[in-house]
């Protein structure tokens, strides 16, 4: 009595142990299995986004949003549309914004480009590098006059980047702020969004225009194909397993067949 006793609890403690690793398996087969699906429904979405933009960035130009459209200027709807303005360009306003682009690093002259209905648009109108970063060494750039634009829209960028947070006091930008820039440079009726300048040359070669990166990161089918792996990884750790389970009960079944056996004898 004592002895089925003893031998009894080992069994319902590797019973109980095979039970919590198969639920536990379970769970991580099927939150692998989810997050594989939601990568799907991820590389889904952004093949359909890099579609509309690449239609947005080869369209013709159109006018920019009117002051009426401002408050339903968004990225989903606008951002990389490609459209035309005209006005006067204020110089003596410009902001320089720090940029890392493929000509190394240096700012991104940001102008504002005052419109005939009195509305403002800041205008990146392209790179300058670091020693041309005086207005005074790039005079012949310095355009006069009514001007006409053409580029992509872009979305405001507050506050700054991801390593530095702008300094107006210190006349220092790291992003694109469109509220923060016209508050420093005294500006009203700014438009929400900006407008990156294509690449129409100016005069001096200065700024230099037509340097938006277009692109987006699509590593969801490598993340899908991960989470899915990992699933059946552990798919066949839980055959494993099982398996193992029921191969240890026959033996330990002839091994208690063969003690009976013994102690009969």
């Amino acid at each position: 009595m004592a002895d089925s006793q003893v031998e009894s609890a080992p069994r319902q403690h590797s019973r109980l142990s095979l039970a919590i690793l198969s639920v536990l398996g379970l769970l991580l087969i099927a939150a692998f299995a989810a997050l594989g699906t939601w990568q799907i429904k991820r590389l889904s979405w952004k093949l359909d986004l890099i579609a509309r933009v690449e239609e947005r960035v080869h369209a013709a130009p159109v006018p920019v949003p009117p002051r009426n459209d401002w408050p339903n200027v968004n990225a989903a709807r606008d951002e990389y549309r490609h459209v035309a303005l005209q006005g006067r360009f204020l110089n003596d306003k410009e902001t320089l914004v720090y940029a890392a682009t493929e000509r190394g690093a240096g700012y991104w002259v940001v102008t504002p480009l005052a419109a005939a209905d009195g509305t403002t648009v800041l205008v990146n109108r392209g790179f300058v590098p670091t020693e041309r970063r005086g207005a005074s060494t790039r005079r012949e750039g310095q355009i006069e006059g009514e001007a006409k634009v053409t580029g992509l829209m872009r979305m405001d960028e507050p506050n700054g980047s991801l390593l530095q947070s702008n300094r107006p006091g210190e006349n220092r930008w790291y992003s694109r702020d469109v509220g923060a820039i016209a508050a420093a440079r005294g500006l009203s009726e700014v438009a929400p969004y900006l407008v990156d300048a294509d690449a129409s040359p100016n005069r001096g070669g200065l700024p230099v225009g037509g340097l938006t990166r277009v692109v987006f990161p699509n590593n969801h089918l490598v993340y899908a194909v991960t989470w899915y792996g990992l699933a059946a990884m552990t798919v066949s750790m839980l055959v494993i397993l099982w398996r193992s389970a029921r191969r240890s009960v026959p033996a330990r079944r002839n091994g208690r067949a063969g003690e009976d056996i013994n102690s009969r004898s």
